[in-house]
């Protein structure tokens, strides 16, 4: 008695196979773009631009700069504040421009229930 619904060998046709397709093919091109955001460099700025950090795709610190007046020895907590906020700044924009450049890639796959 055959089976009922299923594939011949188990196998599934041409869709399943368009499917994978389409998937090494994204799989490309998130690499790809992986690597471009890696090369990238973000900036922030804090305290009306007295503290500027640059940051780069692979979450490292490439600069700080400070300008003379915000460099009080008297207080020292509100430049590690400026800094910490300029950072985090920074790396939002680098996780911002991130996500959307992975959901570009995969916004056409609504259907396969969020694998990607």
């Amino acid at each position: 008695m055959a089976k009922r619904g299923g594939f011949p060998g188990g196998a599934m046709p041409g869709n399943m196979n368009n499917l994978m397709k389409q998937a090494q093919r994204m799989q490309r091109q998130m690499e790809e773009k992986s690597k471009e955001l890696e090369e990238k460099e973000w900036e922030a700025s804090a305290g009306g631009g007295v503290v500027t950090v640059r940051v780069s795709g692979k979450k490292e610190i490439l600069s700080v700069k400070l300008a003379e007046e915000v460099v009080d020895p008297d207080d020292i907590e509100t430049l590690e504040d400026l800094i910490v906020a300029a950072t985090n700044e920074a790396l939002r924009k680098m996780e911002e421009e991130n996500s959307q450049m992975m959901e570009q890639l995969t916004g056409g796959l609504g259907g396969l229930g969020g694998l990607f």
